[in-house]
């Protein structure tokens, strides 16, 4: 179905002036056209995009897991690699995934420990917003836990908090949601 929307602007002062008329053309919200997302539909889905209620693929959360623990740790050494492998298996679960592929190729283009703790907490809005939005589970032991110095939310495995945007110097920051 093809929907027109006609919008006019009257400019100039005393209703002198240029009259505008603006007809855009889009698809309506049953065609999953341009206003789809909108409409309360479901993100589109490619063939390798996790199924709802399916866990989180273990190519995105072990290198993610990895890539947390080293920053509660104050280590970057193997940060490059992991970002790097995040991207390759977020490239493969095609759109849905491409905040996850986007974040973990800056990720990996940090520059030292803090710019990385900052790019990390960019992953891990996307990494959380992909879980939710497509209703899926972290992964055996994971919990999402929240920093509210940061405001960011991150993964983690256990059950005793490891804050990996402060790191040793407020480890123990943050609360499991």
């Amino acid at each position: 179905m093809r929907t027109k929307h006609f919008a006019t602007f009257e400019l100039g002062a005393g209703g002198r002036g240029l009259a505008i008329v603006l007809a855009i053309a889009a698809f309506g919200c049953g065609a999953g056209g341009i206003g789809a997302m909108s409409c309360g539909m479901a993100a589109p889905q490619t063939s390798n995009t996790p199924p709802a209620g399916s866990t989180m693929p273990a190519s995105i959360i072990d290198p993610y897991l990895a890539i947390e623990d080293g920053l509660a740790n104050d280590k970057i050494d193997q940060l490059r690699a992991n970002a790097g492998n995040l991207a390759t298996a977020a490239a493969a679960l095609g759109s849905p995934a491409v905040k996850i592929d986007t974040a973990a190729v800056q990720l990996a283009s940090a520059t030292d420990i803090e710019d990385a703790r900052n790019k990390f907490g960019t992953l891990s809005d996307a990494v959380v917003a992909y879980v939710d939005g497509l209703h899926l589970k972290p992964g055996e032991g994971v919990r999402q836990a929240y920093c509210p110095m940061k405001r960011k939310p991150w993964l983690q495995k256990g059950d005793t908090i490891a804050n990996p945007y402060y790191g040793s110097s407020m480890l123990s920051c943050g609360n499991f949601k």
